[in-house]
């Protein structure tokens, strides 16, 4: 991944960061977003530079913001001249469980605009500087069975949102596989804000019945996926959603000990 760079929004903590180690450990330089965790994504960037010998650099956007997500991309192009890989990580969510009707027109546009506008707000930004090399990856997150456009009840516009961006993310597979962008989504198990800075070999020997293979997922789990789909070699993978959830995805609905 020598020479590539990588743009990946909300990395200050959780997945997001997890991945950008994985991919600066690869040889990328990475760029990642932050909403509001400053002193934690300039102290990620610092680590990383430091650790790995890569250019690093942390940028304050929010994700659902039009102009934050265009500012974004257009410091990146100054710094970095290129995106060859952008991961749309930063998902606003709200924790609060209650029924559609009683979401306010704020909240709603607020999980919107983050989780599926913003996507499209960095993806037409970034596409034209993908198309000029005639290669990138770009890798969106959803949610378990979100190509399925299940309901989730009590959670109705961020499961709107998710389901939207799995049909966005297979079109624009297909738009864009003439020029050697290649589009995929990984959908997240249930991975706790506990496990998602952790490595695999901590959860190993720790037990979660709910999980089929036994285990609780970690934050390596996903960045490990993200990092083989933004190789080389796998421009054959593209629109693509991809579940990486311990085989929940699969026995959910019978698998209970």
């Amino acid at each position: 991944m020598d020479g590539k760079v990588a743009l990946i929004t909300g990395g200050a903590t959780g997945i997001g960061k997890k991945t950008a180690y994985m991919l600066a450990g690869s040889g990328a330089a990475v760029i990642i977003t932050y909403r509001k965790s400053r002193k934690e994504a300039e102290r990620v960037m610092e680590d990383i530079a430091a650790s790995f010998g890569v250019r690093a650099m942390a940028i304050q956007a929010d994700a659902s913001i039009e102009e934050d997500c265009a500012r974004a991309v257009g410091a990146v192009i100054e710094n970095f001249g290129k995106i060859d890989i952008f991961i749309h990580n930063a998902g606003p969510y709200i924790q609060e469980r209650k029924p559609m009707a009683d979401y306010t027109s704020e909240e709603w546009n607020y999980l919107m605009n983050g989780n599926l506008n913003g996507f499209f707000y960095m993806a037409k930004e970034i596409i034209p500087s993908m198309r000029k090399n005639l290669w990138g990856r770009v890798i969106s997150f959803g949610f378990e069975r979100s190509d399925t456009a299940p309901a989730w009840i009590y959670r109705s516009a961020f499961a709107a949102a998710k389901s939207g961006l799995t049909s966005l993310t297979k079109t624009l597979a297909l738009e864009e596989a003439p020029y050697g962008i290649t589009v995929n989504m990984v959908c997240p198990g249930d991975i706790t804000q506990e496990w998602k800075e952790k490595d695999i070999i901590e959860a190993a020997g720790i037990s979660d019945d709910t999980v089929p293979v036994g285990r609780p997922g970690t934050g390596q789990d996903l960045a490990r996926v993200i990092r083989f789909l933004c190789d080389h070699q796998s421009d054959f993978i593209t629109g693509s959603i991809i579940p990486v959830t311990g085989g929940k995805d699969v026995l959910a609905k019978i698998f209970h000990k």
